[in-house]
């Protein structure tokens, strides 16, 4: 069955849709089968802007949870499959594709069709994304959360880790906040990722007015300096939670399909990986929640920048 076809009250039923309901001004988003509710582990949902490194920050994130002891599990949400690579070695097959080759017939699936150990015992699933130009990436989150609790697998879990495409412009991957605990924004030292940022914060705080998710901070990445993000923070009330910067280390990594706690140690090396770990003790520890109020458009545009 193609999941471009399936009827809307079957996508309705297959994802734990429960019906829809008002969140923010305008806003008409799915509201999940609170069923569905991941209630067993402390979890984060990452996002940010396309290419500022969620990827590679969530699975440098879930090693060293995973380095504090910690049963981690760590969801990528985007239809290139990537965000656990580091972690597998290789591209994973999807919970899409996966669903697709049993023609959509879940109860035929076992955990070890769509669920990857990776690094340091780091549990890694791919929930991959619908067809282009077709469905909604809330259908794909909501089928694998709802595999993953019929396989009981969150209740041997810690840590649940979902790595978000890009910026946040629709409900379907606004998805993982309606699961998460704290919601992390990766934002580099520049207009583009932090106008993407303020976006965010704006889909967390409607997905907040219903659900239980907050904002947890912003991991300022790839960038030597903060200065930008730091004068949106003093506006906002955004915090930074963690910060590192822009490391050729950190590329080869990638390229050598590694997490950092596997490459070859150096000083700016072991100092990035005490921050992963500074970073990780601190998110399970807890912290109060950031209330942070967005900006306008035009007002983030005038703020940033140099005079």
């Amino acid at each position: 069955m193609n999941i471009a076809t399936v009827p809307v009250s079957s996508l309705k039923r297959a994802s734990g849709v429960e019906r829809f309901t008002p969140e923010g001004d305008g806003s008409v988003q799915v509201h999940q089968d609170p069923s569905m509710k991941i209630d067993s582990a402390k979890v984060f949902a990452v996002y940010g802007k396309g290419g500022i490194g969620k990827s590679t920050t969530s699975s440098n994130l879930s090693a060293a949870f995973s380095k504090l002891g910690k049963r981690v599990l760590q969801i990528g949400c985007d239809p290139k499959h990537d965000s656990t690579f580091t972690l597998t070695k290789k591209l994973m097959p999807t919970v899409i594709d996966v669903l697709a080759s049993v023609d959509f017939h879940s109860e035929s699936l076992e955990p070890d069709d769509y669920v990857y150990e990776g690094f340091n015992g780091i549990m890694c699933v791919e929930a991959g994304g619908p067809p282009a130009g077709t469905g909604c990436g809330g259908y794909v989150v909501g089928q694998t959360v709802k595999l993953l609790k019929e396989h009981h697998l969150l209740e041997d879990t810690d840590v649940v880790i979902f790595d978000v495409l890009g910026d946040v412009v629709c409900g379907g991957f606004a998805a993982p906040l309606q699961h998460a605990d704290r919601a992390l924004v990766v934002a580099a030292n520049d207009f583009d990722s932090i106008f993407a940022m303020n976006r965010i914060v704006s889909a967390i705080q409607a997905k907040a007015k219903n659900y239980d998710v907050r904002i947890g901070g912003v991991i300022a990445n790839r960038s030597r300096d903060t200065d930008q993000i730091e004068r949106f923070n003093k506006v906002t009330g955004m915090q930074t939670v963690a910060h590192f910067p822009d490391l050729d280390v950190i590329r080869r990594s990638r390229l050598k399909k590694a997490t950092l706690f596997e490459m070859e140690s150096s000083p700016e090396l072991e100092a990035v990986k005490t921050e992963y770990l500074r970073l990780a003790a601190a998110l399970w520890a807890g912290s109060d929640p950031i209330s942070a109020l967005p900006m306008e458009d035009r007002d983030i545009f005038d703020l940033l920048g140099f005079d």
